[in-house]
C-alpha cells in the first residue's frame, strides 16, 4: 500500500502489519522468515519519512487504558492511545497533560519517539520528562521496562529516538493538576523580530507562550508577529465542572489547486491576519482546545497545500545566535517569496539527557512550504544558516535533511548508534529517514 506522513511527501510502498496485541507483535519479530526493515507507526502525524519503511508496525490496536493512579495522577496506556483520548480521561479529574503539541491526534508512542514539545518548554520541558516509564519491545522479542532510573541508557536513546531502538508497547504518563482547563490568553503586537524576542524574554514567567510570525514581511517589518501568552484561568467556571471539548470539524474534502498558494495570496493572508489580530481584544478566555489545537478544527488541513504535499521546516538556534540567525532565515525566505501561512516561533528552556531530542536552550521557528522543485535549493541554503549558528533541524518534521547536516546538528548520534547496535544488532528497526541520515 502507498503511505506517507502528514506532509504527504515523500510517498512509499509498504506492507502494513496490524498486530492485535504484544504477543502477536512478538511473533512477527521472532518469525524465522525475515520480513525486512520495519518501523512502528502510530497516528501518522510525523511530517516526513520517519515512520516510513518497507514494513510498518501499526500501534492501532495498542489502544487500551491499562491503569490509573489517582494519588500520583498518572495514567498507564497503550502506545496507540492518542493524546486526545488521554485528555478525555484526565480532564474530568482536574488533570491536564503537562506537554501538548499542536495537535491532539498524536499517539503516545509517537510522542515519546519524537520527544514532542509544546508552548511551555521554557518552563516544563518536553514530553518525555513527564513519562514515568514505558515498556519497550526489542528486536529479540524481549520486553524491557525503561525509565530515568531503570535501563537508563535505553530510555534516553528511545526518547526522541524516532522508533529506532524498538517498539513502545505502553507508557505511564504523569499528569498535572490544574485549576482550570480554560485558558486565559493575552496577545501582544511585535512590529519587528527584535521586538518579538524582547517581549518573549520579558514574559518567561507565562505558563504558555508562542508567536505567529509573518515570514513574508521584509524591510523594517521583518519578523513582525503576534505573541500569545496564556495561563490556566483560575476564575473559570470549568474549575467546578471540567469537561473535555470535542468540536465539530470542517473538512477539506479535496486537494486545493497548488497555484493558489503563492507569494501574493500568502502576502494578502499574512497582512490581513496581522492587521486583524492587532485590533482585536488583547485579553480573552478561550477553551484549551482552541488555544492548543487550532488546526485540529480543520480535518485534512494538509490538503490545503495541494496534491504534491508540503514540507515543514523546523529548526532551533541557541540563545546567543537566535536573533541573528532567524533574521537571516526570514530574509532569505521573504526574498524567495516562498512564505508560509503557519510560521511559529517559540522559546525553549534547558535541554534534557535524551540523545536525539530536539529542544535546546534557544528559539525554534517552524515554517510550512508547498512542495515544488525550486523549494529544495532554498532549504539547502537554510540548512547552511542553521548550522552556521549552532542549530539543528527537528527529525519529526524533516523530509529531506542530508546525513552531514544531521550529524553536524546532533553531536550525540554516535552514542545513540552504540546503544541501538546493542539492542538491534541486525538493524531490524529502520525508516527511510534513518537510512537517509546515516543511522541505519
Amino acid at each position: 500500500m502507498e503511505v506517507y506522513g502528514w506532509g504527504r511527501f515523500p510517498k512509499a510502498s509498504a506492507e502494513l502489519l496490524e498486530p492485535v496485541d504484544s504477543e502477536s507483535l512478538i511473533k512477527i519479530l521472532t518469525a524465522n522468515k525475515k520480513i525486512g526493515p520495519m518501523i512502528a507507526r502510530g497516528a501518522g502525524r510525523s511530517y516526513g519519512d520517519s515512520s516510513l519503511s518497507a514494513n510498518l508496525i501499526s500501534s492501532r490496536f495498542l489502544d487500551s487504558f491499562l491503569g490509573l493512579d489517582e494519588d500520583a495522577a498518572t495514567i498507564r496506556c497503550g502506545a496507540g492511545v492518542s493524546l486526545g483520548s488521554i485528555l478525555k480521561v484526565c480532564i474530568p479529574r482536574g488533570w491536564f497533560l503537562p506537554v501538548l503539541p499542536g495537535t491532539k491526534f498524536v499517539s503516545v508512542g509517537g510522542a515519546i519517539a519524537a520527544d514532542i514539545h509544546g508552548k511551555n518548554h521554557h518552563l516544563d520541558g518536553s514530553f518525555c520528562e513527564h513519562v514515568a516509564e514505558f515498556t519497550l519491545l526489542l528486536a529479540s522479542g524481549e520486553k524491557v521496562t525503561c525509565s530515568a532510573q531503570q535501563n537508563t541508557e535505553l530510555f534516553h536513546a528511545t526518547c526522541g529516538g524516532m522508533g529506532l531502538t524498538g517498539i513502545i508497547l505502553d507508557a505511564t504518563i504523569k499528569c498535572e493538576r490544574v485549576s482550570s482547563v480554560s485558558i486565559k490568553q493575552r496577545s501582544l503586537v511585535a512590529n519587528t523580530l527584535s521586538e518579538c524576542f524582547e517581549l518573549l524574554e520579558a514574559n518567561t514567567d507565562s505558563k504558555y507562550s508562542v508567536a505567529w510570525l509573518d515570514c513574508l514581511a521584509g524591510g523594517n517589518k521583518l519578523g513582525r508577529s503576534m505573541i500569545y501568552l496564556a495561563q490556566h484561568d483560575d476564575n473559570s467556571d470549568s474549575i467546578k465542572e471540567p469537561k473535555y471539548k470535542n468540536r465539530r470539524r470542517a473538512t477539506v474534502a479535496f486537494d486545493m489547486p497548488a497555484f493558489l498558494i503563492n507569494k501574493f495570496t500568502l502576502g494578502l493572508f499574512n497582512d490581513a491576519y496581522f492587521n486583524l489580530k492587532k485590533k482585536v481584544h488583547r485579553e480573552s478566555t478561550v477553551n484549551y482546545d482552541t488555544y492548543f489545537f487550532p488546526l485540529d478544527n480543520i480535518g485534512n488541513w494538509n490538503r490545503l497545500y495541494g496534491a504534491r504535499g508540503f514540507l515543514q521546516y523546523q529548526f532551533v538556534l541557541p540563545l546567543d545566535t537566535a536573533l541573528e540567525g532567524i533574521s537571516q532565515v526570514l530574509f532569505k525566505v521573504s526574498g524567495a517569496g516562498k512564505g508560509s501561512f503557519l510560521s511559529v516561533l517559540k522559546k525553549f528552556g534547558k535541554a534534557n539527557a535524551n540523545l536525539l531530542s530536539f529542544p535546546q536552550p534557544g528559539y525554534t521557528l517552524s515554517l510550512d512550504f508547498k512542495r515544488e522543485k525550486s523549494l529544495f535549493p532554498l532549504l539547502d541554503g537554510l540548512d547552511e544558516i542553521v548550522l552556521a549558528h549552532g542549530g539543528k533541524i527537528y527529525l519529526a518534521k524533516d523530509a529531506r535533511m542530508s546525513e552531514s547536516v544531521f550529524k553536524a546538528g546532533y553531536p550525540e548520534w554516535e552514542k545513540f548508534l552504540e546503544t541501538k547496535l546493542k539492542v538491534d544488532p541486525r538493524g531490524i528497526f529502520a525508516s527511510l529517514q534513518s537510512e537517509r541520515i546515516g543511522l541505519t
